[in-house]
């Protein structure tokens, strides 16, 4: 009795153990049973680990199984996609800039470091499969092996995504790291190299020292391979992903659970089950600053239904957006206007965030979708204007996107995906342009006369790129969202473009932190309403002169303190933006933005500090162009339902421009719907009444005294297109044939002081359209015929015409999981 007790007693607790084993390394069953994840074997579902004909297999199992994974993909591995691809996009874009941070003393030590650090774990994976041999260690003699077959597995993919990309070395080129010209560069081969040894490693021994060890060896190898330049960091991050991947799935399918190790699960389980998610850790892409949807949520805006918009912080989030037409959809139902015009709208956007709806219902903040792919054809008679730094821009507010006489294309796409906490946004299009010539040497010396600088030839060659916009990676946390990446804002409640950072320029490289959503500060709330607010900091391009008194910077010949013509490092822009709203037709902005950094100005945090609140003529100390700007947008009672008015501000090196006596003023009227004409809008702004004394009353002045080249980036204005001696303004007509489709008549007019380069005047007159010819197509089309007359380039009229045709197709392809 007591034997058949024992017995009958020790099979449950065997098979309670059996069950622990099976439960963390999914089972040892025949290979009838065997379940598959992404086309990869249950861990330790093949633990056949010898060496020649069971290696090999292996290895064919490995690459057949990675270069097919694709095509088993779920909606839930977007959860582990859409970071990874956010982060490398962010850091692909930005790559170019953290390589010029890397000291040259370094990188002779930081190569030898990584070739080494290398060399030590592949002598380890080597000597632990001969020592597991000699000494009969199953689980040595594994962990040698399967490293070694990770190694292998990652080496090969590294390679073959090497031959395909071709991307240049950080010392190659330009150093900008450009694809697809013959480099070897993207990704690491020694960061997938150590990254699958170390992995399998940190596993197979899973001691907190053991596993140290491993991965602080590897992240110093990826490390040093930066700092060594011979990769980039988005070339070691992607290495080290594929390693550490490999190393994992090899480790999943081919470790033997019964010579010890850990286990290694699925990556991200969902521990949501049905409990409700809140939406203020869901992260969201922004929605692009030229799209249809801020148009038409400022109509509803003005219309009244919509209360929390803030007009001057953009761009808005897919969320946020969501919020603001939950909104309009409350008032519209209190007020029975479903079936007007604001009805229509809100519909049309109401069928643009449906997703970003559910998510404020609980659904996952899972999924991707392609949100668009674009061409636009633009052609160009006549001679443009392409300096608004010094004359005027024939076209103005589009990403500082190149243009020139003859024929330019953009083509494009933008996609967007979100994994919880995390998101991701890109848009990435081919430039073409043609070449444009120099300006005479003439019209080159006057320039240089009023920038104080040595002239510069300001020709360019064809154009034939592809550029990353509005490109971030995002993480969000309560009402904060972090982003990293290509950036462009806009700053100011106008449509012109804001005096302060518009979109007028290229978009930089940038870290930002965002409000997403106005929120309540206890007391000041209660006065000034709620409160949004943003930063940012990012690195400008394409500077070329800078004043530095500096004893070690060298100096141009001939122009005392005038470092260039391409100074480097380039240097820094951070800004900042708060909102508030005392009554809700009441909006109030304050913000400032500073540049500084450079060769005379080293980025510290005394530096960034002092950008806040230095302001002396000794250059050797004084931060670089900072700009204060204040504005007001007001609904009027008792007309507020079709008439809006307001004002954006600037000044530079002064708190604000309130009260000061040199600020620049651009005010603005907006008529969501004209009396007995509720279909057209009319809008009109600039003028810029100013009181500024460099130049006579009127003129707006984006000039630096450190850096030259100006309020610029890549030669282009970051804030209002009026320039550094203008003053001017815009109006508009707007039909609305439906909450899509709407035709255009345009004015722009600019004047440049003729104390400035003899001053000039251009004139404006378009005409547009867009039509939504199906649910999927949108055709655009622009014309616009331009006079100028800047007598230093050319002493009669000029005039130029500008024909563009966009199309612009929404495939509406998405993933998102089943809504739960």
């Amino acid at each position: 009795m007591c034997q058949s007790n024992s017995t009958s007693n020790a099979e449950p607790n065997a098979v309670k153990k059996s069950a622990t084993v099976l439960s963390e390394h999914s089972s040892l069953r025949p290979d009838s049973e065997k379940d598959v994840h992404n086309g990869w074997l249950d861990p330790g579902s093949d633990p056949e680990n010898r060496l020649v004909s069971p290696f090999l297999k292996h290895i064919a199992q490995d690459q057949q199984q990675f270069w097919t994974a694709p095509a088993r993909f779920k909606v839930q591995d977007l959860k582990w996609i859409a970071p990874f691809a956010g982060v490398t996009a962010a850091f692909i874009a930005s790559d170019s800039w953290w390589a010029k941070q890397v000291p040259a003393s370094h990188v002779s030590t930081s190569k030898t470091i990584s070739d080494y650090g290398a060399y030590a774990l592949i002598g380890l994976g080597g000597a632990s499969f001969l020592l597991g041999q000699v000494k009969h260690d199953d689980h040595l003699s594994e962990a040698g092996l399967l490293g070694g077959e990770a190694a292998i597995d990652a080496t090969a993919v590294a390679y073959a995504f090497k031959e395909t990309t071709q991307r240049q070395r950080p010392f190659q080129g330009n150093g900008n790291g450009n694809f697809f010209t013959g480099g070897s560069s993207f990704p690491s081969e020694h960061a997938a190299i150590a990254w699958s040894i170390a992995s399998v490693w940190a596993h197979e021994y899973p001691g907190w020292l053991s596993q140290a060890a491993a991965y602080g060896l590897a992240t110093t190898i990826s490390a040093t391979r930066v700092t060594a330049k011979q990769h980039f960091p988005a070339d070691a991050i992607v290495g080290s992903a594929l390693g550490w991947y490999f190393g994992r799935q090899v480790y999943r399918s081919h470790h033997d659970p019964e010579v010890g190790g850990s286990g290694w699960g699925n990556l991200f389980d969902d521990k949501a089950g049905g409990k409700t998610r809140n939406p203020d850790y869901m992260a969201s892409p922004y929605v692009p600053l030229d799209s249809w949807i801020y148009g038409a949520i400022e109509r509803l805006a003005a219309l009244g239904y919509i209360h929390s918009v803030y007009l001057g912080i953009r761009p808005w989030s897919r969320m946020a957006c969501a919020h603001m037409i939950e909104e309009a959809g409350e008032k519209l139902g209190k007020d029975g206007e479903e079936g007007g015009d604001a009805g229509r709208l809100y519909r049309t956007l109401t069928d643009e965030f449906a997703t970003e709806a559910a998510r404020l219902d609980g659904d996952p903040n899972v999924g991707a979708r392609v949100d668009s792919i674009y061409t636009r054809a633009t052609g160009i008679s006549g001679t443009p204007l392409r300096d608004g730094y010094h004359f005027g821009q024939t076209i103005i507010n589009d990403y500082g996107r190149p243009y020139g006489s003859g024929f330019n294309n953009v083509t494009g796409v933008t996609a967007d995906a979100e994994a919880g906490l995390v998101a991701f946004s890109f848009q990435g299009e081919y430039q073409h342009a043609p070449a444009m010539p120099s300006d005479s040497l003439a019209v080159l010396s006057a320039i240089a006369l009023a920038d104080q600088t040595p002239p510069l030839p300001n020709g360019t060659a064809e154009a034939n790129k592809f550029q990353l916009l509005n490109t971030a990676v995002l993480l969000k946390l309560g009402n904060v969202q972090l982003s990293f990446g290509e950036q462009s804002a806009w700053l100011g409640p106008g449509e012109s473009g804001p005096l302060l950072v518009s979109n007028n320029a290229s978009p930089f490289p940038a870290l930002k932190l965002d409000e997403v959503l106005p929120h309540y500060i206890p007391g000041f709330s209660k006065v000034f309403g709620k409160v949004r607010s943003e930063w940012f900091i990012g690195q400008l391009s394409g500077q070329h002169w800078e004043f530095c008194v500096v004893s070690t910077c060298k100096s141009f010949p001939g122009y005392p303190g005038v470092v260039g013509p391409n100074i480097s490092r380039q240097p820094f822009m951070q800004g900042a933006k708060i909102s508030f709203k005392p009554h809700p037709d009441l909006e109030i902005g304050m913000g400032v933005s500073t540049m500084f950094g450079g060769p005379g100005l080293p980025v510290t945090f005394g530096n960034y500090f002092s950008t806040f609140y230095v302001h002396t003529p000794n250059l050797a100390k004084n931060p670089g162009k900072r700009v204060s700007a204040a504005d007001i947008a007001f609904r009027v009672p008792p007309i507020k339902d079709w008439l809006t008015l307001y004002f954006d501000s600037m000044t530079w090196d002064e708190i604000s421009p309130i009260g000061s006596q040199r600020a620049n003023i651009n005010p603005g009227i907006y008529m969501p719907k004209v009396p007995k004409i509720p279909k057209l809008d009319f809008r009109a702004e600039g003028f810029n009444i100013s009181r500024t004394t460099e130049f006579v009353p009127g003129w707006v002045y984006y000039n630096g005294d450190r850096y030259r080249s100006g309020y610029t980036n890549d030669g282009v204005l970051i804030g209002s297109w009026i320039g550094r001696a203008g003053r001017g303004g815009q109006g508009w007509l707007t039909y609305w044939l439906s909450s899509r489709n709407k035709i255009q008549a345009g004015y722009r007019l600019q004047t440049v002081s003729p104390q400035f380069i003899e001053g000039g005047r251009l004139v404006d007159y378009s005409a547009q359209g867009d039509v939504l010819i199906s649910k999927d197509l949108l055709i655009s089309g622009v014309f616009q015929y331009e006079q100028w007359r800047f007598p230093i380039i050319n002493p009669n009229r000029q005039s130029d015409i500008v024909a563009s045709l966009q199309l612009t197709f929404y495939p509406h392809w998405s993933a998102h999981p089943a809504q739960r």
